[in-house]
């Protein structure tokens, strides 16, 4: 029996969820599940399993909100909120999205040091400059199917986890009884730390910005979608779309950074490494313990990340900024078409790159993008909830009473993080 074409169909269902859901693995987020596993080897575990349903649950309800408005976030979140609170959030979203840009094209650079030579700052704006290209030169066509054969990157984590050996009974028994194996000495204050870290890691406005753009650029694709949502079936068979989609994305995501944990909890924390700065460095780390190949994967998977992350980056700030201004947006649009949207582009690419071109202190990078990531997605979730329930905004198509709480429960968890990440930080 030939699969081929049920593989051609199942794939070609994949695209925003996917994408949105590997650029979570980026470079910055790759320092920080590494550093999970090199301090407390297999006992963050759970911290994946727990977002994972959150995950689906909040990025469900952005992509929703963008095929059923046929409008982005920004401008939904524009339509809902004083002007003053929509640019205020959306202000801090591009400070927190350049941030990490930076903290990203600086790992990039650092890695291609690593496999090529050459210095860091070159590396740093080559790569930020073969974004941008992307992001300018390609149709939006090309540029989706770019960005899909990119997320095969990310099995590159997989193999690392392959190539070592896993000791399976402490894995499982460290994931449902993580307590009973932290490392000796440590505090309440950094495992909360890392705790917090992990959950603003995972569940980042920018992702949420960015499907729901995507859900919008695809029905602008098709002139009769929006006459034919108003037939059931046509519905059904696209929040169906969108449900596989994103459940495909999540779970991708939080399976290679579990794979990221692993990795490093059996090579960098077996062999006394516990403290990881950057992605790069745990790539090091990994070459003298697991060997050539791991360190390969490592450093590969580092680059083919960043090269999907920065993209979607620059692009959902783009789309934020241009949604709230009234602007003329979109990567099916031509640059005069649509100027101030790929000149925002450019402006985020061009300084995240100069910033990570000038060593950057990583690290701070993230923890500012990750303050502030944390503080304006308590605020924006409930807002989408909102526009999630209200009738007015969605018709008859308002997210279930079960959605609502597991949005509500994610929502609550972030306020919880955001309170703990200040303490811990200052």
């Amino acid at each position: 029996m030939n699969r081929a074409p049920k593989v051609q169909e199942f794939t070609r269902k994949l695209g925003p969820g996917l994408i949105t859901g590997a650029a979570d693995d980026d470079p910055s987020g790759i320092a920080t599940y590494s550093q999970a596993g090199a301090q407390f080897r297999f006992s963050l575990a759970w911290t994946l399993l727990i977002t994972t349903p959150l995950m689906i649950g909040i990025q469900l309800l952005s992509a929703r909100i963008g095929w059923v408005t046929g409008e982005g976030l920004g401008r939904n979140i524009a339509r809902s909120c004083p002007p003053w609170q929509a640019r205020g959030l959306v202000g801090l979203l591009v400070l927190a999205n350049t941030l990490n840009i930076a903290a990203d094209i600086s790992a990039m650079g650092a890695a291609g040091h690593l496999l090529a030579g050459g210095p860091v700052w070159l590396h740093c704006l080559g790569f930020g400059l073969l974004s941008l290209a992307m992001q300018l030169g390609f149709t939006y066509e090309r540029t989706v199917r770019l960005l899909k054969w990119l997320t095969l990157v990310l099995f590159a984590y997989v193999a690392v986890v392959l190539s070592v050996s896993v000791p399976g009974a402490e894995l499982l028994d460290a994931t449902l009884r993580p307590w009973r194996h932290l490392p000796v000495g440590t505090t309440l204050h950094d495992y909360a730390a890392m705790v917090v870290a992990v959950l603003g890691t995972t569940i980042s406005p920018y992702l949420f910005f960015w499907q729901a753009a995507q859900e919008v650029e695809d029905n602008a694709r098709r002139p009769e979608a929006a006459a034919l949502r108003q037939h059931p079936a046509y519905t059904a068979e696209h929040l169906a779309r969108i449900r596989l989609d994103t459940y495909v994305g999540m779970v991708f995501s939080n399976l290679v950074a579990i794979c990221i944990v692993v990795a490093t909890a059996v090579t960098l924390n077996r062999q006394g490494i516990t403290h990881i700065d950057t992605a790069a460095q745990a790539a090091e780390a990994l070459r003298p313990v697991a060997g050539e190949l791991a360190f390969a994967l490592f450093a590969l998977g580092i680059l083919g990340t960043g090269l999907l992350a920065v993209p979607v980056l620059a692009g959902s700030a783009a789309y934020a900024v241009s949604e709230v201004a009234g602007w003329r947006t979109g990567l099916s649009r031509g640059f005069r078409e649509a100027r101030g949207f790929y000149l925002l582009i450019i402006a985020a690419t061009v300084v995240g790159s100069v910033m990570g071109a000038l060593a950057l202190d990583p690290i701070q990078a993230l923890v500012w993008s990750a303050i502030v990531n944390g503080v304006i997605s308590v605020p924006i979730m409930a807002v989408m909830l909102r526009i999630g329930q209200s009738s007015e905004r969605m018709g008859t198509l308002t997210i279930s009473l079960r959605h609502r709480l597991l949005g509500w429960t994610a929502t609550g968890l972030m306020a919880v993080s955001v309170v703990v990440l200040c303490a811990t930080s200052f």
